[in-house]
């Protein structure tokens, strides 16, 4: 998925799960019928907040393939463990520059360990804390924005009714969903968070949801040209006949 930052992060999406929330998505009739064609889905919860952050850091603007590498050199650092905060801030940045971070990402995952450090970041505590409270919390830290911590609250904390505004996936799809459109930004925003509203208290599993939708159905097709000679009325090559949602 990207955020609209330019991050391109694909999640390890959860386990296919409990069905519950599906009852409740379906509600909103567009996307009873995406939800039809899939699977449910199941959070699950981490430890290693501190590490989850570094990695997400050093997969930024990445593909999944260049980031998935990064991390295998970066946990090879450690005998291919996940290092403790102090580990990981005692480790010189020429060390971390080597297996392909640059200097900002270098800096940022140092800060990270030292927040940790100094600050706590003891999954106990950030469950005691309410969404926005966790955000504020971690976004002291250079290099972590919001889009960051929205990521940790759905992949880390196991965090169920969380929307990803500013992720371009989750625009992408809604705008092909409910025909939304992105000229006026601060309206469009509000339709994105109006629309996100119906589906709370699960917001975590529509935007995974959208995530898979997304990167598993037809794009669609071109628009015909209006002076072409011939029009076709069968889909172009690689396009699903599959109903529109």
């Amino acid at each position: 998925m990207k955020a609209k930052s330019g991050h391109d992060v694909q999640p390890k999406f959860p386990l296919q799960g409990d069905r519950g929330y599906l009852v409740h998505l379906a509600k909103d009739k567009k996307f009873g019928k995406l939800i039809g064609q899939q699977e449910p889905f199941r959070l699950s919860k981490r430890k290693d907040i501190h590490h989850y952050l570094c990695a997400s850091i050093m997969s930024q603007q990445l593909s999944t393939k260049v980031a998935d590498t990064i991390h295998k050199r970066f946990l090879n650092i450690y005998d291919g463990r996940v290092p403790l905060a102090e580990e990981i801030l005692a480790t010189p940045s020429d060390v971390l520059r080597a297996i392909g971070l640059s200097n900002a990402k270098v800096s940022y995952v140092h800060n990270v360990a030292r927040f940790a450090i100094e600050q706590g970041m003891d999954p106990r505590r950030l469950h005691k804390m309410d969404n926005e409270a966790v955000i504020a919390y971690l976004t002291q830290i250079k290099g972590v924005g919001r889009w960051t911590v929205e990521m940790l609250l759905m992949f880390a904390l196991g965090r169920e009714d969380v929307f990803a505004v500013d992720d371009l996936g989750i625009q992408n799809a809604m705008i092909r969903l409910y025909k939304l459109d992105r000229t006026d930004k601060r309206s469009f925003r509000e339709d994105l968070l109006r629309i996100s509203q119906k589906w709370s208290p699960y917001r975590t599993y529509a935007c995974l949801h959208l995530w898979h939708w997304k990167d598993n159905s037809p794009a669609p097709a071109a628009p015909a040209k209006k002076n072409a000679a011939r029009v076709k009325k069968t889909p172009p090559e690689g396009i699903s006949r599959r109903k529109k949602i």
